[in-house]
């Protein structure tokens, strides 16, 4: 059980360290989260309804979502299909996980960031010098049938409520794609194709346990995901703060809006016109949190690089053509230490 930062051990250790976080969670003075410079806007990134693009209203909605990945890189969607009764079993079973007695939930701890159902600590425990307080439990997705029989039979439900969370979020992540190709000038289908013929969709269930001294440390620091997009769900308690003209901005928790944002991926796909931005998550000192980010990425041999639509003489590539697999192996031989590892893969 060794290196599982549960709330229950690190109950333990707050206990023993006399109410105070222990050294190697604590962040050094220059990399704090400075909680008084936050932005506290209610709305503080773009709120789309989904619900126009079934209809005479589609242009106005793919025109909103690029202009969302273009200035934001993040955006917020209500009317997304996903039923409440979906969200709210999914919530409810992730929290059902994380109240198991730890022996039962170390049956599925891994330190190794390779295996396809896990549940570790922090981001990656191999690379880290400081440790983020943040539990996860890690599923890949898709296709269902060839991952489902390896994820925790306990809770009873957890199998189904997951799944079925899994089936809505990747038929949502579909429409997006569509959306975004469209609002490229793209043909519908172009994103889905770049992708490769075998789509990967993974989740991570974030456990984030009240935290005695919230100022000092991390649930995730800042960083860019490395898929194309996100598919973020949050129980309500605040906790993602987005990088927004210089300035973090703390993102409104509400339960029935799902939060977007676009990942290093789609930055290379759109030839650098849509941003990856950077995010990050902080903790409380009062109540746990769960987030639930679905990621939506390509197939370990799609060879990633923009159409040639999007690349001409006054627009040359801004990167250069890889798999996905050299890059996530970079992305994860690196971890959360530097923002984003998409320098490494800039045209000379």
């Amino acid at each position: 059980m060794a290196g599982l930062a549960s709330m229950k051990l690190l109950s333990d250790l707050v206990a023993e360290n006399g109410g105070t976080i222990p050294d190697n969670y604590v962040r050094p003075p220059s990399d704090r989260p400075n909680l008084h410079e936050v932005e506290t806007l209610r709305v503080s990134i773009p709120v789309i309804d989904l619900q126009g693009l079934k209809g005479s209203s589609r242009h106005e909605v793919v025109k909103a979502i690029g202009m969302a990945c273009e200035s934001d890189g993040f955006f917020q969607v209500k009317n997304h299909g996903i039923p409440e009764s979906v969200i709210e079993r999914m919530l409810h079973v992730s929290k059902e996980f994380f109240q198991l007695p730890e022996r039962e939930r170390m049956r599925c701890y891994s330190s190794d960031p390779m295996k396809e159902t896990r549940l570790s600590t922090s981001f990656n425990v191999n690379t880290e010098k400081v440790r983020s307080w943040r539990d996860y439990l890690r599923l890949h997705c898709y296709p269902l049938e060839d991952f489902v029989h390896d994820w925790p039979s306990n809770p009873p439900s957890f199998r189904d409520d997951v799944g079925e969370y899994c089936k809505n979020a990747r038929e949502l992540a579909l429409r997006l794609l569509e959306a975004i190709s469209e609002s490229l000038g793209l043909q519908g289908d172009s994103m889905s194709m770049a992708l490769g013929s075998k789509h990967a969709q993974h989740m991570a269930i974030n456990y984030y346990p009240p935290c005695p001294q919230p100022e000092l440390t991390y649930g995730l620091p800042g960083h860019k995901d490395p898929n194309v997009i996100t598919i973020l769900l949050q129980d309500g308690v605040p906790g993602l703060q987005v990088l927004r003209n210089g300035k973090w901005v703390a993102v409104d928790a509400g339960r029935g809006e799902l939060v977007i944002n676009i990942g290093d991926q789609m930055q290379v796909l759109s030839n650098g016109r849509y941003k990856s931005i950077l995010h990050r998550a902080i903790v409380n000192s009062t109540t746990e949190r769960i987030s639930i980010p679905t990621f939506y990425s390509p197939s370990p041999d799609a060879v990633i690089k923009p159409p040639e639509s999007l690349v001409g003489a006054s627009h040359p590539a801004l990167y250069r053509s890889y798999s996905y697999a050299e890059y996530y192996a970079k992305f994860w031989s690196q971890g959360l230490n530097t923002e984003s590892c998409l320098d490494m893969f800039k045209a000379m």
